[in-house]
């Protein structure tokens, strides 16, 4: 992984000065730590951080084609570059490093944007076409990786985090009122839209160019859900086998570094099992790495102990502790910028800077696989309320939802109250968001702290009519739990999962995470199992764990989903940071929540009395709002915390030494 910056001159007045561009990569060191790059003409300048991974010698970016005409910064990884580049050497294209970034920009000069479909990866990137005078900025099919941008003043910035747009003096900053409804009620923005006004990110699976002035944003991938009578006609063996080979072979490619690989291992099965492919097929040697919490109800270490055993992986852990949590919350919001509804992230920020410490710069994760087979609740709830609608009357109705939540219905005062919440709605099956709308609606709850202003501000925008809009027009030919993956993945994957519980939390320490169930051929695959086989009755990911039983424990196989959580009140009660934060004078301030509402949350945690989910979230979500604010639109030299020197510059601006640049020579 790295970092990528840049600044076009979309009106040909303003040259980008190599100053602006170092500051922007001065607040992205923690990306690429290794070494820096920086490309200059009269219109415009690209720079890159890197965390040298393939090619540690000679891989230094900017990188360009045979005549210099196409120049590329990209952050990430081409698992497939090796086939790629024996067919464009084949073709008479010539390289001169060792890397995955060279194949790119042969293979965009060979295809253009087409080149995207080719690629199996994760990335941004961003090419400079100096002959067309065209700036190519792409994103990867599932989001993995970030890629932000925005227009001011006859200037087009893009960046890898929004902290490196904000070095540059004159941009405004500001919070998104759009922005804070979407995040208080689907815990994220949705595609395209940022915490900041007028600051957007490309969406995964899109591409966006750039000539004389015009910008424009085109999808090249979508999620490709199959109806029923499109789904796999194959035996269940058959389905096994190839679930098992694609997996397999996305876990080899995803092993290809010039440095050690390791994995995450939470307990679960889907990192277990990519584990288990790794030390079994691949790495005898495998070191793994987990988070144990010192709350017992988030902790799963009793299976995080099972699968090391099981497969006598050199394994270290972290406690997550209360107070460490605390105190690394405001570092989290500076690197995730964004409102944060839960303190997942957290866990993994310090889980990450362990393994960085270790000397490991890449780990395999687990992430992807419940999206696409079906592990979360959510889906189960689906399928139940599908048919307590059709079945209203049905003395299962009640027990059919205690089966999926046994420990709330134990509890006789939230019996009838689970009760109510898991059937409501029930009767709107025929609305597209029906699998979500309940849990949106009730995180929606959290907005009764917005502030007048900020209620003002948003209107009568609705993100659930913004989401329908975006839909694929035969999304209704779906079945209701493959309408469910769809939203999951489309709302909540990319957008939170794999940027504020993914990238962000490793990249604040220099680690990149690949997730091989995220491979888009396995991706594609699972659109097209049946949704039976994918949910066995109410058995999350039958079919998945039917292809990989036999390396892993029963245990491991028979436990059920178990939602990875963090504590907040017990965290945030850990310090005294909240009291300043909640202060009348800070909330005032930034003006975005209900002051009076606000200090009566405050009062209700200060009491130390147990908070309810809804105060819970919004604890974190006002917390992280007001340091949001303080760190980025009301505060001063947040954004570079580092100077960089590029010790690669190539200089093409009117005036600059020519000769050292065409012999080649790197200055500083």
């Amino acid at each position: 992984m790295c970092a990528i910056a840049g600044i076009l001159d979309l009106e040909k007045g303003r040259r980008p000065d190599s100053e602006e561009l170092a500051n922007m990569l001065g607040a992205l060191h923690h990306r690429g730590p290794d070494e820096s790059g920086i490309y200059l003409d009269d219109r415009v300048a690209l720079g890159h951080n890197r965390l040298s991974i393939i090619g540690i010698s000679g891989g230094a970016q900017p990188i360009h084609n045979e005549d210099q005409t196409l120049w590329i910064v990209f952050n990430g990884e081409i698992f497939n570059y090796l086939e790629l580049k024996g067919d464009l050497l084949r073709r008479g294209h010539r390289f001169y490093t060792p890397t995955d970034t060279e194949v790119i920009v042969h293979l965009f000069e060979e295809k253009g944007e087409e080149c995207l479909k080719d690629m199996n990866g994760q990335f941004a990137l961003a090419i400079w076409d100096k002959r067309k005078q065209e700036l190519f900025l792409a994103r990867d099919r599932l989001g993995i990786l970030p890629l932000h941008y925005l227009a001011h003043r006859g200037r087009f910035a893009f960046a890898s985090e929004i902290k490196a747009l904000f070095a540059l003096a004159e941009i405004p900053r500001e919070m998104d009122p759009i922005a804070m409804e979407q995040i208080f009620t689907f815990w994220t923005t949705l595609n395209g839209r940022t915490s900041f006004r007028d600051v957007f990110e490309i969406p995964p699976g899109n591409y966006l160019k750039i000539k004389e002035g015009g910008v424009a944003v085109k999808r090249y991938w979508q999620i490709p859900c199959a109806s029923p009578v499109e789904a796999l006609q194959w035996p269940e063996q058959k389905i096994c086998e190839r679930l098992e080979e694609l997996v397999i072979d996305s876990v080899r490619i995803r092993l290809r570094a010039d440095v050690k690989v390791g994995c995450y291992i939470s307990g679960g099965f889907d990192s277990s099992a990519i584990a288990a492919v790794v030390k079994k097929r691949f790495n005898n040697e495998l070191r793994t790495f987990g988070i144990q919490f010192e709350e017992a109800a988030f902790d799963e270490s009793e299976f995080q102990d099972l699968i090391v055993s099981h497969l006598a992986t050199d394994h270290s852990f972290i406690v997550a502790k209360n107070q460490e949590l605390h105190d690394c919350f405001a570092e989290v919001v500076r690197h995730c910028e964004k409102s944060l509804l839960r303190t997942a992230p957290l866990p993994l920020y310090l889980l990450s800077d362990i393994v960085h410490r270790e000397g490991y710069k890449v780990v395999l994760t687990g992430e992807g696989a419940d999206e696409a087979f079906c592990g979360y609740n959510i889906f189960k709830e689906a399928k139940i309320r599908e048919f307590c609608a059709k079945r209203p009357d049905s003395k299962w109705r009640p027990l059919l939802f205690r089966t999926i939540y046994p420990y709330v219905f134990k509890d006789e005062r939230l019996k009838k109250m689970a009760s109510a919440f898991f059937t409501k709605g029930i009767d709107r099956k025929d609305d597209p968001l029906y699998s979500h709308l309940v849990r949106w609606e009730n995180t929606g709850r959290t907005k009764i702290f917005f502030s007048d202003a900020l209620k003002d501000a948003i209107g009568d925008y609705s993100g659930y009519e913004e989401i329908r809009e975006g839909l694929p027009p035969d999304f209704d030919r779906l079945d209701v739990v493959t309408k469910a993956q769809y939203l999951e993945m489309s709302v909540f994957m990319s957008n939170y999962l794999l940027s504020t519980q993914g990238d962000r939390v490793a990249m604040a320490h220099s680690l990149e995470l690949r997730p091989p169930f995220l491979d888009h051929r396995i991706i594609e695959f699972a659109c097209r199992v049946p949704a039976g086989l994918k949910m066995r009755g109410l058995h999350e990911k039958y079919i998945l764990k039917q292809a990989f039983k036999k390396i892993l424990p029963e245990p491991i196989l028979r436990r059920p989903k178990q939602p990875y959580r963090a504590p907040i009140a017990p965290m945030v009660l850990s310090g005294d940071m909240w009291q300043e934060v909640l202060s009348d004078s800070s909330v005032e301030r930034a003006g975005l929540f209900h002051k009076a509402r606000v200090r009566s949350l405050a009062a209700k945690l200060g009491s130390l009395k147990k908070l309810g989910e809804i105060d819970s979230m919004a604890l974190a979500g006002i917390l992280s709002s007001q340091l949001l604010y303080d760190q980025f639109v009301s505060g001063s030299g947040i954004c570079v915390r580092q100077k960089v020197s590029p010790a690669l510059v190539f200089d093409y601006r009117t005036g600059s030494d020519q000769d050292k640049i065409h012999s080649g020579v790197a200055r500083s």
